[in-house]
């Protein structure tokens, strides 16, 4: 009795819900849908979100509770000596207890009184999926029976149901902007944490990235140095090199196939641009690592340049051709949506199709555009596999693309790798360029909305 078969008899009550709302409305009505308030649907739609969505929210609800009341009543069931052990001791307990169901052998012994817990456990659960089964199967009934009874000519199911429906919306939206705060407040506390160690000072305008802590007092080489420009500089670097790429052939690709291509030409082209978005990043870190890097290695020797294994332009070219579909795709879609008025209005003054493409066309789709190329900047800016295996880790202050540097992200994962204890400034620094990172995001979003503002009030 585990929750997808429970969540499979709530389907199958939802649709003999919705047949029985329905029916019931005809039958109301006798069979005359003019005698009643809302179209027959809706009474179905009635039934249906009285059946399955109170169940819903218990099921919900009952899931985030009941493991915690479980192991509540496990802990209060040991033995008195082992109640008062340390928090971390009863939390190793409840793991033991928890593989030994799954016939794992314990590392700590005593596996007769793990075997009671673990049975005890198992009886627990079992009657845990009892109880939410009769529960929610019996809500269900209930607001099934509910439903039959309200359903009338006059029962006003349509209001009924937008309501229900706008009521979810607005809690779906708030879901997500309150895991928006949430996430935006645990990158801000460990923050704080951190600059109460790092002085904020050093860590934005700080010129060496070394955070490796000293284990003794009398280690040398480890001091840690949290000077995030070397970070910085590399990301926009490599991001830079990235848009260089993307931007002049994407935005001519979807000027190219909204505009030129024949249909049929169209029709293979898009897909096939595409798929580009579709190829996981590990792989173009791949191909960055095994043919790029060492291509530009190999061509720059022949011409006398010093080119390292690990370059940020390496990076950055495979980087702008993973991103060209994000800026082909959103303008191919802008560029489309213009309204054919002004591309014959252009021709009808006597503009060419190139003349009316820029002077008009472009301008006109300056907003989706530019919503594009943000779209590709935060991409790129986010980017972690090809950095890591194209560029290197090395935190180096350089504007040279022939160098190896490292960019944010790769800095956060490196700082978060491992068992790390959230209490040194080493992973603590992982929150700060988070925060940093959000912070500039931000702002390129705002400034953006502002530019996309003041054109398109030129064209509304």
């Amino acid at each position: 009795m585990d929750i997808a078969n429970l969540f499979l008899t709530l389907m199958v009550l939802a649709t003999l819900a919705f047949m029985i709302g329905r029916s019931r409305a005809f039958n109301v009505s006798d069979s005359r849908v003019s005698n009643l308030h809302s179209l027959p649907g809706y009474y179905g739609f009635y039934s249906l979100l009285l059946t399955v969505l109170p169940a819903v929210l218990i099921i919900i609800g009952w899931i985030m509770l009941s493991p915690g009341v479980i192991e509540s009543r496990i802990i209060s069931e040991l033995p008195a000596e082992m109640q008062t052990q340390d928090k971390s001791q009863v939390n190793l307990l409840i793991n033991d207890i928890k593989n030994h169901m799954q016939g794992y052998t314990s590392t700590g012994g005593n596996d007769a009184l793990l075997s009671a817990l673990a049975e005890r456990y198992t009886h627990l659960e079992r009657m845990n999926n009892i109880l939410l089964w009769t529960f929610s199967i019996g809500l269900s009934i209930i607001g099934l029976g509910i439903s039959w009874l309200r359903i009338r000519r006059d029962f006003r199911a349509r209001e009924k149901v937008e309501s229900t429906v706008l009521t979810l919306l607005m809690l779906c939206s708030a879901l997500a902007v309150l895991t928006t705060i949430g996430i935006v407040l645990s990158v801000l506390f460990e923050s704080i944490r951190f600059f109460q160690r790092v002085p904020i000072t050093e860590f934005l305008f700080g010129l060496e990235w070394s955070p490796q802590m000293a284990i003794r007092a009398d280690q040398v080489g480890s001091s840690g140095a949290f000077g995030a420009i070397p970070l910085f500089t590399g990301t926009l670097l490599i991001s830079f090199i990235a848009m260089v790429v993307a931007v002049p052939i994407g935005l001519m690709s979807s000027i190219y196939l909204a505009e030129y291509a024949s249909a049929s030409v169209r029709s293979v082209l898009k897909p096939v641009l595409e798929v580009l978005a579709g190829i996981p990043t590990v792989v173009y870190g791949f191909f960055a690592a095994l043919t790029v890097a060492p291509f530009i290695r190999n061509l720059g020797a022949d011409i006398g340049l010093d080119v390292a294994s690990e370059s940020a332009l390496a990076a950055g070219l495979v980087m702008g051709i993973m991103i060209i579909p994000f800026v082909s795709s959103i303008s191919d879609d802008v560029i489309t949506a213009v309204p054919r008025s002004l591309r014959e209005g252009s021709y009808g003054l006597g503009a060419t199709q190139s003349e009316t493409i820029v002077k008009v066309i472009l301008p006109a789709a300056l907003p989706g555009i530019v919503g594009g190329i943000l779209l590709a900047v935060s991409r790129a800016i986010g980017e972690t596999m090809i950095v890591v295996m194209a560029a290197g880790l090395a935190a180096k202050l350089t504007a040279n693309p022939l160098e190896a540097v490292t960019t944010v992200t790769v800095q956060i994962v490196t700082l978060l790798v491992g068992d790390q204890e959230f209490d040194s400034p080493k992973t603590l620094a992982a929150f700060a360029l988070g925060l940093v990172l959000f912070a500039v995001t931000l702002i390129l979003n705002v400034v953006a909305l502002h530019v996309v503002k003041k054109y398109r009030e030129q064209y509304d």
